[in-house]
């Protein structure tokens, strides 16, 4: 069983340099341990999902421009996380906003080939299936 996701959460992009903070906004109205839950449609880049940093990822346009300016030379840029779909799995018997709840080991597609995950749920109270 993992832990459930709240406002607060670490998270790292598999292509990113940094860490990133979850950001729940509490329109589902469910608070766990103080901070509102996450559920598997908090996915919104920027809203929810900040920029990591940098991005490393040869797929990022902007990473493959400055690459070949660079002649070959990988070439970080800002990160600006393009996430299209909810993240995966989440806890489907446990529902926040109608929709299934975050738990520590859900993750997140980047479009740039990132895998985003969680590293500390935001609490350590809570767990969900």
């Amino acid at each position: 069983m993992g832990q459930q996701a709240c406002m607060g959460g670490m998270m790292m992009c598999s292509f990113g340099v940094a860490p990133s903070s979850l950001v729940v906004l509490p329109a589902n109205r469910v608070m766990v341990g103080g901070p509102p839950a996450a559920n598997i449609m908090d996915f919104a880049p920027i809203v929810n999902v900040p920029p990591f940093g940098m991005c490393q990822s040869p797929s990022n346009p902007t990473v493959a421009a400055a690459t070949a300016a660079a002649l070959g030379v990988l070439t970080p840029m800002p990160c600006v996380p393009v996430t299209a779909a909810p993240w995966i799995v989440g806890a489907p018997t446990v529902m926040i906003g109608s929709m299934p709840a975050l738990n520590s080991t859900s993750k997140l597609m980047c479009s740039w080939g990132g895998v985003i995950q969680l590293t500390y749920a935001g609490q350590v109270t809570t767990q969900v299936p």
